[in-house]
């Protein structure tokens, strides 16, 4: 595969991806942290992290709009979820496992 196809199936997948954020609402950031040890905020500050990679610069809250599809707290305000004491559990015992307690 030549590099320019590798390019555009990735730059496909990626958008695949950030469709998927942006309608699967119901799953919570913190849900996909206990699951994939990663969420949508991950994903934004990795889009920025590339960014400024190309010497392009992009604040997190432009990057975050990139991947809700709109700004962070209008998406907050509409999907986002108080988090249940089970989700907490499970999160607080993900950090500890990460960070080697």
């Amino acid at each position: 595969m030549d590099k320019q196809t590798q390019l555009e199936i990735e730059a496909a997948a990626f958008r695949r991806i950030i469709n998927h954020f942006q309608t699967h609402t119901d799953v919570q950031n913190i849900d996909l942290m206990n699951l994939a040890n990663f969420c949508r905020n991950c994903f934004s500050k990795w889009y920025m992290a590339e960014a400024k990679e190309k010497g392009v610069e992009i604040d997190y809250d432009a990057a975050r709009e990139v991947v809700y599809g709109m700004p962070f707290t209008e998406w907050k305000e509409k999907h986002q979820k108080p988090a249940t004491p089970e989700q907490l559990t499970a999160f607080e015992e993900g950090e500890k496992r990460r960070k080697g307690s």
